[in-house]
């Protein structure tokens, strides 16, 4: 198979893992020019006659980069913004950085869900103030082996949390727009127009979805309204799926048992926000996706798509611009 020289511009700002990628990628892939512009003329000036690139593209680099056939986005799930009109428009082929850290997220969101079964954030909390107060309630856990959950987003984060909480025998749901097959441990995987049905089921509610139009405001007032008195709700997808406000609502009711969140509507959250002291809130600093082998990984997946658009074979991990993911 022959390859196709081409070039490919990575775009500041870039972290400090990825300074050792040109070189690496120049090695892995025969005909690959790599540059890194630092100041933004030699951005523009880069991207003129790039082929390829690493990174976010504002709508005025992008209308530089008049024969950029392929951009590689530098996350699963890139931030507000990356997908604009502009970008969606443009024939480029977008690609993500998507199961690069499945294992990482997938155990977290475990520990989340169980900590909200066992009540481990009041534990905590009465812990700092040195209160011994056991609960032997009935009702002081979820017993996981008697509990349903709906996962809501079954791509590769999804399934495997749903495998994980299928082996403490909890009965799994799905609701995903692409996914119609069941992954392992799941029960079923139910269309997105399932949700408002599937909701009151649910003992437990965990959002894997990406950011996109159809996902923004998902769980606002109504839905959080419709979930099953006691359920616990874990959000380790994107924060914008959650209002925030409406959640605080529903917990000062007490129909909510909790909610764990790892991702937030905003991002740091606000010192004065009432979810920081909420008793039913458990809030994790955007962290789910921290492990180890998560920079190599996306290394991997940037040099397989470099070397397969060298090649001209179709690239993975490929997005549907207008769905954002």
């Amino acid at each position: 198979m022959t390859t196709i020289p081409y070039t490919l511009v990575m775009v500041p700002p870039l972290p400090a893992e990825t300074h050792s990628w040109p070189e690496r990628l120049g090695l892995a892939v025969p005909g690959i020019k790599v540059l890194c512009p630092e100041t933004p003329e030699d951005v523009r000036a880069a991207l003129v006659d790039a082929d390829a690139a690493y990174g976010t593209l504002t709508p005025e680099l992008l209308d530089v980069a008049q024969q950029l056939c392929w951009l590689q986005a530098p996350q699963a799930g890139p931030p507000p913004g990356f997908y604009h009109p502009a970008l969606v428009r443009h024939p480029v082929e977008v690609t993500n950085m998507r199961d690069t850290y499945t294992d990482h997220v997938a155990a977290h969101t475990m520990a989340l869900v169980l900590a909200l079964a066992r009540q481990l954030p009041r534990y905590v909390r009465e812990q700092t103030a040195a209160t011994w107060a056991p609960d032997w309630s009935d009702g002081a856990v979820v017993p996981l082996a008697e509990a349903r959950a709906l996962i809501v987003g079954t791509g590769a984060i999804g399934a495997e949390t749903g495998r994980l909480l299928a082996a403490f025998g909890t009965q799994v749901e799905g609701i995903d727009a692409r996914v119609t097959a069941a992954p392992p441990g799941f029960v079923r995987v139910l269309p997105p127009d399932a949700l408002d049905r599937a909701l009151p089921l649910a003992d437990i509610v965990i959002l894997a979805v990406p950011h996109t139009p159809h996902t923004e405001g998902l769980m606002d007032a109504r839905r959080l309204a419709a979930m099953k008195d006691g359920a616990c709700l874990v959000n380790v997808g994107r924060g914008p799926t959650v209002r925030l406000d409406d959640l605080v609502a529903a917990l000062d009711t007490g129909r909510l048992r909790g909610a764990a969140l790892d991702v937030l509507e905003r991002e740091p959250l606000p010192p004065e926000h009432p979810l920081w002291r909420h008793p039913r809130a458990l809030i994790t600093p955007h962290v789910a996706g921290v492990g180890p082998h998560a920079a190599e990984r996306r290394f991997e997946v940037l040099a397989e798509n470099a070397q397969r658009f060298a090649d001209g074979r179709p690239l993975i991990n490929v997005v549907d611009k207008s769905l954002w993911f």
